[in-house]
């Protein structure tokens, strides 16, 4: 088994990707643009910016897998992704790495299907045809040999540090405050949600096998709640009263025109209008498919968001 890994990135993913495979025994080096990340001591922290890829090469030099756990704020993903996706692969291929792609399912678009590895990437918008093109992108250098890569493609997820996100600060954490969780979309609608040490689980477990190179993988979660379910299991752990503060779609078309932030969460509203499902079926089969249940998420969870 390798035991040189580099970390591109240090969000909640990276960090309990990094804890993972410390406890695993990996020699791990973690790679952000400020050379700052907040994790266990001991593994070296170095500062690049992934999309030069001089930088990048220098970054993963001597790794033997590359974790790509990088995410970016919902402005100018057209422009930005595409030099980090190359950059990236000219790292893992200057270092003869495996590549592994941490990768959300924002390119298969709107689908009113349940959503699986092989539907077709989508044009749709800026960040769904983003993230299609930078699919195309790890698979093209792939398939010429470049590198060996695979991708890992989990819902919107959950757990410890999560701060951007549905069931992140703005919900849970003040929740836990006693406030009314502010949330976007329709409330009651079924989705899929990805813990995130099932994330860094999966992860591992795709980068160790030989025949998922070449490959997307969609991570198992627990069976699909609405986010009123699961808030109200969070409210729950509080003991606090359940409080949605919901943003309807005219106002953010409203707050959208003096707000980037708003307008491009705009684009991703069908996500949060019909049921979103990550069919997770082709892991199970290979893998595994004992995704952490919604108690003990919830549980493990909770008090992370308690001053």
């Amino acid at each position: 088994m390798p035991q040189r890994s580099v970390v591109l990135g240090a969000g909640p993913v990276g960090r309990a990707l990094v804890d993972r495979l410390v406890t695993d025994g990996v020699e791990t080096r973690v790679v952000t643009r400020s050379g700052r990340a907040s994790v266990a001591a001991g593994v070296k922290v170095i500062a690049a910016d992934i999309s030069d890829s001089e930088q990048a090469i220098g970054a993963c030099t001597g790794s033997d897998i590359v974790y790509s756990c990088v995410g970016l704020d919902y402005q100018g993903w057209p422009e930005k992704w595409p030099p980090m996706m190359s950059g990236m692969l000219d790292g893992a291929s200057a270092a003869g790495a495996r590549f592994i792609f941490m990768d959300n399912c924002y390119m298969y678009g709107p689908v009113s299907t349940p959503m699986t590895e092989d539907l077709p990437l989508t044009d749709y918008g800026n960040k769904p045809a983003a993230r299609a093109k930078i699919t195309r992108m790890w698979q093209d250098a792939h398939r010429v040999g470049r590198v060996e890569a695979a991708s890992v493609r989990a819902s919107d997820f959950y757990g410890a540090g999560v701060i951007n996100a549905a069931l992140g600060e703005r919900s849970i954490g003040r929740l836990a405050q006693g406030k009314s969780a502010q949330i976007v979309g329709n409330p009651d609608q079924p989705h899929s949600f990805a813990y995130v040490p099932d994330i860094a689980r999966a992860l591992v477990t795709v980068a160790k096998a030989d025949d998922a190179m070449g490959q997307a993988w969609n991570v198992p979660n627990a069976p699909d709640k609405t986010v009123r379910q699961i808030l109200q299991m969070f409210a729950d752990a509080y003991g606090r009263p359940l409080k949605i503060q919901s943003m309807p779609k005219p106002m953010m078309s409203i707050l959208g025109l003096v707000n980037a932030d708003v307008r491009e969460l705009k684009e991703m509203m069908y996500q949060w209008e019909r049921p979103f499902h990550v069919d997770a079926t082709k892991f199970g089969a290979r893998f595994w498919s004992d995704a952490t249940s919604w108690e003990q998420g919830v549980a493990e969870t909770a008090p992370s968001y308690v001053a």
